[in-house]
């Protein structure tokens, strides 16, 4: 997908697709207004006739439109006086996905010219390079026959008010290039099935990205390396499996000469979850499948910040492994080792993510980084929290919590602090080991934090649980890209 920016009325520039907004007072925006002009009052007439009321992220087709517009997608825009950057992306992703439903190769958007009091041309820019992506993108399906047609739309172009704001939309349609395309990526492993995205799968494509970029390179190693290294918690996980688990170390280095330690994302990568001996109910097991979305997210920031040669150092992290039952799995009041030294009754065998990233935080700690982020689909808890909006954030130090919020805010991709404070890893008392890894039902994002901050200590350590961000369920199941975007603005910030 290319993007353009351009300062032309709506009026004059021709395009084969315009998109323009109404709001649901009835009142056409100025940019529509000013193409109304031009079609002869067909945008007010269609208003006038209540085939569009304006309702936010509405849509009304005009195929058959004349210059300089071939086509006109009216968007609704909501209330004018609540109009603000969310309903500016909201109503773009309806625009463009009607867009790429024609046989349009360009189209030209016009929503943002209008007012938005949160959003800047660089904002809006990146809004626009990764809605259109992201209306674009097509799962990898495996499907037999005929394929669905690719849509048409390979360029989408930006309005600006005046050519000062030129600069600032471009870097953002740039910056959301690069985004969309480690969203993608990170949609691209989630939704492939188990038995072909696999760790050893995980493996390859970290490799593949190395081989793409040569800022980058990769290890990988197995389980006699595990073994050697002592983690015990991630081998407890993978033993009754016979996929052979993989640890995925990734490091980017944008700026070889800073003095400035990594930055390390660790990813949970368990490529599907059965809940081991604890078995999971079988409605929706399915969806397991998606419990390596922590991992697909930190190898597509990974790609993000590549493809934008971004001047920071970053470790990616990524213990991938199965967790299956079987007459070599771990069983409920199993004592593991962690590569930590600390041991662990495994009270659970379903509160898996937990037990390989424990091991995975401890290595990084080799690398002395200079924070550690960790990225997983952990709870259930944390979606009956936060639902699908809000990804759950948890921090041992308020600095790197702030920092991630923010970049939350700043993507569109926003998260919530919760607690992870000494009452809940008080809940993980044993009577046989240091501690166990589940506690019971109350507050289970945050024991689940707690558990992993046992392993976090002297470091800069915050915890993102996007089980209920990372993909959707029903009929529109998929994985989102979440929290990509998230994770390549904090590092935008440190630049």
């Amino acid at each position: 997908m290319d993007h353009f920016t351009v300062v032309a009325s709506p009026a004059r520039q021709r395009t084969e697709c315009a998109i323009v907004g109404v709001y649901d007072s009835g009142l056409l925006s100025d940019a529509a207004k000013e193409l109304d002009r031009r079609q002869n009052g067909a945008l007010a007439r269609v208003v006038k006739n209540g085939d569009v009321r304006g309702k936010l992220a509405e849509t009304l087709l005009l195929a058959d439109a004349a210059a300089p517009a071939r086509r006109i997608v009216l968007v609704g825009l909501g209330k004018r006086e609540q109009f603000a950057r969310k309903q500016y992306r909201k109503a773009l992703a309806a625009a463009i996905g009607v867009a790429t439903k024609t046989g349009a190769r360009e189209a030209v958007e016009y929503l943002s010219l209008e007012k938005m009091p949160d959003a800047d041309a660089y904002l809006r820019g990146r809004a626009v390079a990764e809605l259109s992506a992201n209306a674009l993108y097509r799962i990898p399906d495996l499907k037999t026959g005929k394929k669905p047609p690719t849509p048409a739309l390979k360029k989408v172009g930006m309005a600006l008010a005046d050519r000062s704001e030129r600069h600032a939309a471009e870097k953002g349609l740039h910056d959301g290039k690069g985004i969309a395309a480690g969203q993608a990526l990170m949609r691209d492993l989630a939704n492939l099935p188990a038995n072909v995205c696999t760790p050893g799968y995980l493996a390859q494509a970290a490799r593949g990205l190395a081989r793409a970029y040569r800022s980058m390179r990769v290890q990988v190693l197995g389980e006699p390396e595990m073994r050697k290294l002592k983690m015990g918690a991630l081998l407890s996980v993978t033993a009754g499996s016979t996929e052979p688990a993989r640890l995925i170390v990734a490091e980017y280095r944008g700026d070889p000469k800073a003095k400035r330690a990594p930055v390390a994302f660790i990813g949970k990568g368990v490529t599907f979850d059965t809940g081991g001996i604890s078995l999971k109910p079988a409605a929706a097991m399915d969806e397991m499948k998606f419990d390596m979305s922590g991992a697909a997210c930190v190898l597509g920031a990974l790609k993000a910040v590549a493809e934008l040669k971004l001047p920071v150092n970053l470790t990616v992290i990524v213990p991938a492994c199965e967790n299956m039952p079987s007459g070599r799995a771990t069983k409920p009041g199993d004592i593991v080792k962690t590569m930590s030294g600390q041991t662990v009754e495994i009270l659970n065998t379903d509160a898996e993510g937990r037990l390989i990233l424990c091991d995975a935080i401890t290595y990084a700690r080799r690398f002395k980084p200079d924070a550690v982020v960790d990225v997983a689909t952990l709870t259930g808890a944390c979606v009956i929290a936060l639902g699908s909006h809000f990804t759950g954030l948890f921090a041992n130090d308020d600095d790197l919590a702030e920092q991630l919020l923010a970049a939350g805010d700043h993507a569109d991709d926003r998260a919530w602090r919760l607690p992870v404070t000494e009452e809940y890893g008080e809940q993980l008392k044993s009577n046989f080991a240091d501690f166990a890894n589940v506690s019971g039902r109350e507050g289970g994002a945050s024991t689940a934090a707690a558990y992993l901050a046992k392993f976090a200590k002297d470091l800069k350590w915050a915890h993102l649980d996007i089980a209920g961000t990372a993909y959707l369920s029903g009929s529109q199941k998929g994985s989102t890209g979440r929290a990509v975007p998230l994770l390549v603005d904090y590092l935008l910030n440190r630049q």
